[in-house]
């Protein structure tokens, strides 16, 4: 049966399979032992690991929002892939977990096999450097629903924790620290204030470089968002961190909350935060107010580690990355101060 009529209405199935022809081979270079299907099956099959007394599934998906964007003004479509697969990481990583498998979605108006190779590459590389598998996904051409040239992308994570070892906060108690791990950057929030004020108010283009950046803006706008994994796994062995909060979309002040006991609040000295050039950049430039920014960005700090001060030595001796002390849990109501 011809698909004339298909691609007539704008869907390209000959596109598609050129496409999934690539996929594959990406997908099959993250795969472990434990992938009992290749890509291609209904659904993806995959073994639990043996070694848990009392094993608890953690599960998440996000996307990268309006970063999107950048890429598309870039024509630079692989480094959003790792960006997505770190974030889901960092966001089970905070309740103690190891990811398993990814599956993710890809939605475009009219298909282009290299920019979802290019994508999907990305998404392979986060797996492969976090040490898991990405097992399936779905790729849907839907003519007339995206601008030309444009996509969309989600991830779906799945990993796991004994239940021994699951991460909740409940444990935080006035006097523990608030150490935190700095950022790539922008990672994957906040870029719809960010692009506002940096090519709708300063008309800049991703082309524009710029001095106290050190680079274009278009190469700061897709630094790569960190995986915490490698830096944490060290000291989530040892079970002595009481809570992480991963900083993403609201910022310090709804993030850090999310891990917090309903008796107890978060004191962060502004002073000890590093700020990166590119909030300082973003601030100045759009008139930001100080509050709006702990909401918005994440600036300079990607991932938060709340420790007792009994076990500072062991944390600091055991993480790969030398973390800054921002602050400390005071009696409170589960929020965030800023002094």
């Amino acid at each position: 049966m011809s698909n004339s009529r298909y691609r007539d209405a704008g869907v390209n199935i000959d596109e598609q399979d050129k496409a999934i022809s690539a996929i594959k081979k990406l997908a099959a270079s993250t795969f472990t032992l434990n992938v009992i299907t290749g890509l291609g099956s209904f659904g993806a099959m995959y073994q639990l690991p043996a070694g848990y007394k009392n094993p608890i599934l953690v599960s998440s998906s996000d996307g990268v929002g309006t970063k999107l964007k950048v890429a598309f003004m870039t024509g630079i479509h692989d480094t959003v892939g790792q960006c997505l697969v770190n974030h889901c990481v960092n966001d089970i990583l905070v309740q103690g977990a190891r990811p398993l498998y990814f599956l993710d979605y890809i939605g475009t108006g009219k298909l282009a096999a290299g920019t979802v190779e290019a994508v999907v590459s990305g998404l392979a590389k986060g797996c492969r450097e976090n040490g898991f598998s990405l097992i399936g996904g779905e790729m849907a051409e839907m003519p007339g629903f995206y601008a030309e040239g444009e996509y969309d992308i989600a991830g779906f994570i799945t990993g796991i924790v004994d239940k021994s070892r699951l991460l909740t906060g409940k444990d935080i108690v006035p006097g523990d620290e608030v150490w935190g791990f700095v950022s790539s950057g922008l990672h994957t929030n906040g870029y719809s204030l960010a692009r506002k004020i940096v090519f709708d108010e300063m008309k800049l283009t991703v082309e524009s470089y710029v001095d106290v950046l050190g680079c274009t803006v278009g190469e700061e706008f897709l630094k790569i968002h960190r995986s915490y994994r490698p830096i944490l796994l060290p000291v989530l062995e040892k079970n002595i961190v009481k809570g992480l909060a991963h900083i993403t979309g609201g910022g310090f002040l709804d993030n850090i909350p999310r891990i917090l006991p309903d008796a107890v609040s978060v004191e962060i000295q502004m002073k000890n935060v590093p700020v990166l050039p590119v909030f300082d950049f973003l601030v100045k430039g759009g008139k930001i107010e100080t509050e709006e920014a702990y909401r918005v960005f994440n600036m300079g700090m990607g991932m938060i580690a709340i420790v007792s001060p009994k076990n500072r030595d062991a944390f600091l001796g055991a993480v790969a990355e030398r973390p800054v002390l921002l602050g400390q849990v005071v009696p409170g109501d589960g929020t965030v101060r800023l002094l």
